[in-house]
């Protein structure tokens, strides 16, 4: 299983899957010109997507929708307040809509795909597990670690997961009052320190790869980032050169995860 984090950020994300012959995108919150020629240098076209898997309805997840479905016939998979919006907001999308219910698995071409709830400011929002050669764990977008979250990652090879913003660059930045209490609640961002608790947790039940994403940028800082996580993880005897592997997802170059074999790049 290959997985290529094509954007992370406020300014867009999008995140390849491809196991097999099955390719997946996990949100589309960049211009089509973008995804296609991020696809196009991984040997990937359009039209050989399975699917289209979103999280959630901010902009900075969909916004590539509009424009995509115009050029290409690929399915679209939400939970059900999620599909209801993109219905009302982008013309032509019920055509390639598919509701998925949280705590339920469906299959994609051989890929067993199972959404998961995760507390964030919106009506609805989720995180992914696809399954498959290995097994993968997508969650970003969260204000704090719920258990169904901790069951919807447990065991998965590899994920990505939130590392949003450091709590003092937060605290003492140019956000206004009410845009910090908002990713500081439990229904917004989640924190270097609260991904660290996260990766600990997850590096307990077996995982090995994990990449940080959604960073801010104006309130983190990818070495930071990393070093943060990582010291949580030394400070309870985990060796993260030898016991896991972290990395940090960029805001726009592409990021390429192996799973399976022993290859991060």
């Amino acid at each position: 299983m290959q997985i290529y984090t094509i954007a992370s950020g406020s300014t867009g994300n999008c995140t390849l899957v491809k196991d097999g012959h099955t390719a997946v995108l996990i949100d589309a919150g960049i211009s089509t010109k973008r995804i296609v020629s991020a696809l196009s240098s991984l040997g990937i076209m359009p039209e050989q997507l399975s699917g289209i898997l979103i999280t959630h309805e901010h902009s900075d997840h969909i916004s590539g929708l509009n424009t995509f479905i115009k050029h290409y016939e690929i399915p679209i998979f939400a939970p059900r307040t999620v599909a209801n919006h993109l219905s009302w907001s982008i013309a032509g999308v019920d055509d390639y809509l598919t509701v998925l219910l949280p705590g339920q698995d469906y299959d994609i071409r051989g890929l067993t795909v199972l959404p998961f709830h995760t507390p964030h400011d919106t009506p609805e929002s989720v995180g992914y597990r696809l399954s498959g050669s290995a097994v993968f764990g997508f969650c970003t977008d969260f204000g704090h670690v719920t258990d169904e979250i901790l069951e919807g990652l447990r065991g998965v090879d590899a994920a990505v997961i939130e590392s949003n913003h450091d709590l003092e660059m937060l605290k003492n930045g140019p956000y206004p009052f009410p845009l910090k209490r908002r990713i500081l609640s439990d229904n917004g961002h989640l924190s270097n320190d609260c991904c660290g608790q996260l990766a600990m947790e997850l590096h307990k039940n077996g995982t090995r790869k994990l990449v940080l994403g959604h960073l801010s940028r104006e309130n983190n800082i990818p070495s930071l980032a990393r070093r943060c996580v990582s010291d949580i993880l030394s400070a309870e005897g985990i060796n993260t050169e030898r016991d896991v592997s972290i990395e940090v997802a960029p805001e726009r170059d592409i990021l390429k995860l192996s799973v399976g074999d022993d290859i991060l790049c």
